[in-house]
């Protein structure tokens, strides 16, 4: 290769590597737009436009990878390290449970076939897309990473506030005329306006309000962030917008996250001598504000509050279907765990097995098992509405407690970065308060397939690697 070739190789490489992370960084913008028709072929990607950024950037990787013979992975990360162990334990107990996964079949899919597009979704979003993300953060130092991941955050906020601002005031305070103004976000990618008349509940760009309060607490860290890097009462603008936002969207599950969050970003600013005054001024504001609207509107925020907390009960006649479902599916899991306890049934089995375990007073009278979740005409498959109790059911006690393990070394590097008080200390704190977000949102949901899980881990891995690891693909060896 002559010496104008070889100049000109590494300049469309250095190209290629701006056109990736510009990719991810589009990519985490469009995470909230899951309000369009979606792309059907890409399966549970299918809403997700942000994945069609995502994977176009994995795919520009591997190109790159193939000009240039390399592609970092960080196998000396004893976070990567558990987390392939967890994947491997995956494969390893649908193996052991091959004879019985063999004859499953429920709403026209076969064993196998859900084994495979389970298991696709693990490696795609645990290690094509979590290379891809690690591949693009690596380029960057911690301070300059923080901000330039908080800024993108920031300006997708924007527009899913403006929306969600129209939406209350059309939905809440009766200003239907302003849905002329909503209508033009028809315009705007991946979205397709709908209001929920009738329910009050904002849902933003998002397909519905559970959505918009999931993705709130993705972003809430680096949100809260502001009151630490910003000066002045702006500084809270991003928090108090976030929660106002998670208020109306009404999710009895969103609003406890963000409380939970809300907590321990406060536990994290009393830990610093140099917050405390911040902490001050934000706890005589937040007595202030409350004193203010609990004299304007205390019985009804009383009310509010207690609906919330009883909301939970399966004879709440609001929420009882619900919850009965969600309840239900639950028990059955556990079930199906009390049965395989060591090995679990196979991952991505817990339907199969756990449909003949649904307990009578949850499915009694509920439409959602009748016309869903048994209901053969219906290609959506039961969700597991728990993690925690899905891997129990799945991979028994052996692929919980590596999933149990990885969460909890997730959060000790995290604290042993916070205490180390470097330039990692802005990450780490965004990082800490959407890990719990995520830890608990597994409460209620049962999926991998959480973008702004993999993204907070891609950067926990980047600011915990000594030493990364470089595959060549050119050579037999890796080197440091």
């Amino acid at each position: 290769m002559n010496i104008s070739t070889e100049i000109s190789s590494r300049s469309e490489a250095i190209t290629l590597k701006q056109i990736i992370a510009s990719l991810v960084f589009l990519g985490i913008f469009f995470i909230p737009f899951t309000s369009w028709k979606g792309l059907d072929f890409l399966g549970e990607y299918a809403k997700e436009a942000s994945f069609i950024f995502f994977a176009l950037a994995a795919i520009g990787l591997g190109i790159h990878s193939a000009l240039t013979g390399k592609i970092a992975i960080p196998f000396r990360n004893i976070l990567f390290q558990l987390l392939l162990l967890l994947f491997a334990w995956f494969f390893i107990t649908s193996l052991i449970n091959l004879p019985t996964i063999k004859d499953y079949y429920f709403k026209g899919i076969t064993g196998y076939e859900r084994f495979i597009r389970q298991y696709s979704v693990v490696i795609i979003s645990g290690i094509v897309l979590f290379l891809t993300y690690f591949n693009v953060f690596r380029r960057y130092d911690n301070l300059t990473l923080f901000y330039k991941v908080r800024r993108v955050f920031f300006y997708s906020m924007i527009i899913v506030t403006s929306y969600g601002i129209l939406e209350i005031l059309i939905l809440v305070f009766n200003m239907g005329f302003l849905y002329n103004i909503l209508w033009f976000y028809n315009f705007f990618p991946f979205t397709e306006v709908y209001l929920f008349y009738g329910v009050n509940r904002i849902s933003s760009v998002t397909f519905e309000a559970p959505a918009l309060a999931t993705y709130l607490f993705t972003v809430s860290g680096w949100m809260f962030s502001y009151v630490i890097t910003e000066k002045g009462l702006k500084r809270f603008i991003p928090s108090l917008v976030t929660i106002v936002l998670a208020m109306f969207s009404d999710s009895r599950a969103g609003l406890i996250v963000i409380f939970v969050q809300i907590l321990l970003f406060g536990m994290l600013l009393i830990k610093k001598r140099k917050h405390h005054q911040l902490l001050i001024k934000i706890i005589a504001l937040s007595a202030i504000a409350m004193m203010v609207i609990g004299f304007a509107k205390g019985k009804e925020i009383a009310t509010y509050i207690q609906e919330k907390i009883t909301s939970f009960d399966v004879r709440d006649s609001k929420h009882s279907i619900s919850n009965r479902s969600r309840f239900g599916i639950q028990y059955a899991s556990y079930a199906v765990f009390q049965e395989h306890p060591i090995t679990g049934v196979g991952y991505g089995m817990q339907a199969y097995e756990g449909r003949k375990k649904y307990p009578k007073w949850a499915t009694v009278g509920n439409w959602e098992f009748k016309l869903k979740y048994l209901n053969e005409n219906d290609p959506r498959f039961p969700p597991g509405y728990n993690i925690y109790t899905r891997f129990l059911a799945e991979t028994g006690l052996i692929g919980t407690g590596i999933f149990l393990l990885l969460l909890a070394a997730i959060l000790a590097t995290t604290f042993g970065i916070l205490k180390k008080n470097d330039d990692r200390y802005l990450l780490a704190v965004v990082i800490c308060i959407s890990m719990i977000g995520f830890y608990f949102n597994w409460l209620k949901t049962d999926t991998i397939r959480v973008f702004g899980f993999w993204i907070n881990f891609a950067l926990l891995v980047r600011m915990s690697s000594q030493s990364t690891f470089t595959f060549r693909t050119k050579k037999t060896q890796i080197d440091k």
